[in-house]
């Protein structure tokens, strides 16, 4: 088996690493400092003469960039995505920061005729406990959910998510802004009727609603003066 680890380290650079440090707070691991386009690279060379599951079992956690790879790896592999579900219930524990949920999520690959299953999948971790695990859930509704069959039943979601998380609550609003581009009507209907939005989610959405090219000038000022004091 190669050492994964040393590659790892081969890529690293120093100082990225403190940078990414700082944008990734609530990481407890040592940052190596190796840039994402770079691991999704190795994962994909690794996965071209290594079995993924012989692959997964060869990290010890010890690095935050070795969190990342597993989130890779898992993503590539080539198999059914129920095939996949062990994995990634046993990878969702082990997710400690914004950047690891936000890289793992569009790796996977949710392919149309899994969107009913993998919803199902995901239900329960919009009521966990663990912030990064309530993350996970809404980047999946992000990347894959906000689309005609679904976009009802993401704001009823995300209208019933409780998590004080700093994370959950950013995403939640970038979510939900994300629809109001898509979706303008459902989106306003929502935010302009009663929801369960905190000031600080309802504020959120509204601006990067409001930072978007793809919101009018005449939406943006209707949207500054529905702000919550």
């Amino acid at each position: 088996m190669i050492n994964l680890k040393q590659l790892l380290k081969d890529l690293g650079d120093e100082e990225y690493g403190k940078f990414n440090k700082k944008l990734c707070p609530d990481t407890k691991r040592q940052i190596l400092g190796v840039r994402i386009p770079e691991m999704r690279k190795l994962a994909k060379d690794i996965l071209k003469e290594n079995e993924w599951k012989e692959v997964l079992s060869s990290f010890d956690d010890e690095y935050f960039e070795e969190i990342i790879m597993q989130g890779l790896i898992i993503g590539y592999a080539k198999c059914s995505l129920e095939e996949k579900i062990p994995y990634i219930k046993k990878f969702l524990h082990k997710i400690d920061s914004w950047a690891v949920s936000d890289t793992f999520v569009p790796t996977l690959k949710i392919k149309e005729n899994d969107l009913a299953y993998f919803l199902e999948f995901i239900r329960p971790y919009f009521k966990s406990k663990k912030e990064f695990e309530v993350r996970f859930a809404i980047i999946v509704l992000l990347d894959y959910y906000i689309t005609d069959k679904y976009v009802d039943k993401v704001i009823e979601i995300l209208d019933e998510i409780t998590h004080e998380g700093y994370y959950v609550k950013m995403g939640v609003a970038w979510c939900l802004a994300e629809i109001g581009i898509k979706f303008n009507e459902k989106a306003m209907k929502y935010l302009e009727g009663e929801n369960n939005l905190d000031k600080f989610t309802f504020n959120k959405t509204l601006q990067k609603m409001i930072e978007s090219y793809r919101i009018d000038d005449k939406q943006k000022q209707l949207l500054r003066g529905m702000k919550r004091k």
